[in-house]
């Protein structure tokens, strides 16, 4: 084994021995009338019994348009070959076929795992970004599972959408109350180029069984969806401009539409 892959492989084995210190450590001292949100000077009373209620909560304008602009950049010379790093992970659209493939950034969904990339792993260290998710994780933080989304045109066969499910189904990690997934738009999202749908509350509920969603169509074998939920639940479109982030819990239910439009919907 590599040395980069075997330093990960340690890294991740102290998170998962460390868990219970974890847990005792970062909810103690906490308002008891309060689970999902730490005392902090910084969310106001609002924020934090939305996010209570709610299990997500959106700033708007959080992330400066010039350093969207240089992961952009970043992510089209990996696109391109021009540029990678060890463990650096480069998922292509399945919707084309392997005899119509080039490379480029029409033919990439998605770059995940990218810490070692340090232009792409700054994002992880924005201060506008970690001092709100200190405000749930507390001052011990760590980035995991980190990706770059870049949600295709749809070509008609609706596999540009996400089925709704629970990013608590890929962390082997605890406790779910102390992680908080941070997405920030890098261009104007909504409904038209497939925008996030959440369904309040859900994080309130326990991590469901995922498998592929029972589409008649348009499955995408790259996304499984979370089984036996109440399908009557309310949903919210989280329509966001370019900067706007939104934190939530790892057990809220959630995914995102059909991108409808000719160009590609980037966030992170």
């Amino acid at each position: 084994m590599d040395s980069p892959a075997k330093s990960r492989l340690q890294v991740i084995s102290n998170q998962l021995n460390s868990g219970k210190d974890l847990k005792l450590q970062q909810c103690s001292g906490t308002d008891s009338k309060y689970r999902y949100t730490l005392d902090n000077p910084l969310l106001s009373q609002e924020q934090r019994q939305f996010y209570e209620d709610n299990g997500y909560l959106v700033v708007k304008n959080l992330v400066p348009s010039e350093p969207l602009q240089d992961y952009v950049d970043h992510f089209q010379k990996i696109c391109q070959g021009e540029a990678s790093a060890p463990l650096l992970v480069v998922m292509r659209d399945v919707a084309i076929a392997k005899s119509e493939f080039v490379p480029g950034e029409k033919a990439v969904t998605k770059i995940q795992s990218f810490q070692n990339y340090e232009p792409l792993f700054d994002y992880c260290r924005t201060p506008e970004i970690l001092k709100y998710v200190e405000c749930f994780c507390g001052a011990d933080i760590m980035a995991v599972h980190t990706m770059l989304i870049n949600k295709p045109p749809d070509p008609g066969t609706k596999t540009s959408r996400h089925p709704l499910h629970q990013d608590l189904n890929y962390f082997p990690f605890r406790p779910a109350d102390r992680i908080v997934c941070a997405w920030t738009a890098m261009e104007k999202v909504t409904r038209a180029n497939g925008c996030l749908v959440v369904l309040p509350g859900t994080h309130h509920g326990t991590l469901k069984q995922h498998d592929y969603p029972e589409w008649e169509n348009g499955v995408n074998k790259m996304y499984y969806g979370v089984k036996d939920f109440d399908s009557t639940q309310p949903m919210v479109h989280l329509e966001m401009e370019k900067g706007d982030t939104v934190f939530f819990h790892p057990i809220l239910i959630h995914g995102s539409g059909t991108n409808r439009t000719h160009g590609f919907r980037k966030a992170r």
